[in-house]
């Protein structure tokens, strides 16, 4: 009787710590395996940025909340009270693919799917129509959306990139990096890019 019980227990309990565990089709699935950076090659998935994240001193025009891209230093400023940034490194858009001006934050996603833009997919005809977002997903673990344009502020799968001008126009951080800053701001926001 004592072995029957014990069994007993044994499946209670092994059921009810599968029934805990994350599943892959849950949006907040991360395989702790790439947090820890045993992905294979490449490291993990949640790398540290090569330029790391620090705060700065600032005294620019922009109200706290703001975020304000420099495209020649390659960094994001998010303006904070007191006379202060969160600098972060970014990758931007490559030559004849910068953009200047004032926007909004218009949507935030997390883990988001991917839509490449035609003309992408006509400069690269080997992209797919359509992406699930996850690991592999260039847009990688979040998305901030620019007012009514294609570009955005996302994560990355390839931190090598950051500090360089890569993209199409799009705004890369290191997937920390961009979940960090995605914690901290809301729909509305300013974004500007400037030099």
């Amino acid at each position: 009787m004592r072995f029957v019980l014990s069994l007993m227990l044994a499946a209670a309990f092994a059921l009810g710590a599968l029934a805990l565990q994350p599943t892959r089709a849950s949006a907040d699935w991360i395989n702790p395996a790439l947090l820890n950076g045993d992905a294979g090659p490449g490291g993990g998935f949640f790398q540290s940025s090569p330029i790391p994240r620090r705060t700065v001193d600032y005294d620019g025009p922009y109200a706290p909340g703001t975020i304000v891209i420099s495209h020649s230093e390659r960094r994001l400023y998010l303006v904070q009270e007191g006379g202060k940034a969160i600098q972060y490194g970014v990758g931007v858009g490559r030559p004849g693919f910068g953009w200047r001006g004032s926007y909004r934050l218009t949507r935030m996603a997390e883990w988001p799917d991917w839509r490449p833009p035609a003309a992408m997919r006509r400069r690269q005809p080997d992209l797919p129509v359509f992406m699930a977002g996850g690991p592999e997903n260039p847009l990688g673990a979040r998305a901030l959306y620019i007012g009514n344009t294609l570009w955005r502020i996302h994560g990355s799968n390839e931190p090598q990139t950051i500090g360089s001008e890569v993209s199409s126009g799009c705004i890369r951080m290191t997937n920390e990096d961009v979940t960090h800053l995605y914690e901290r701001v809301r729909v509305g926001a300013r974004i500007v890019m400037r030099d």
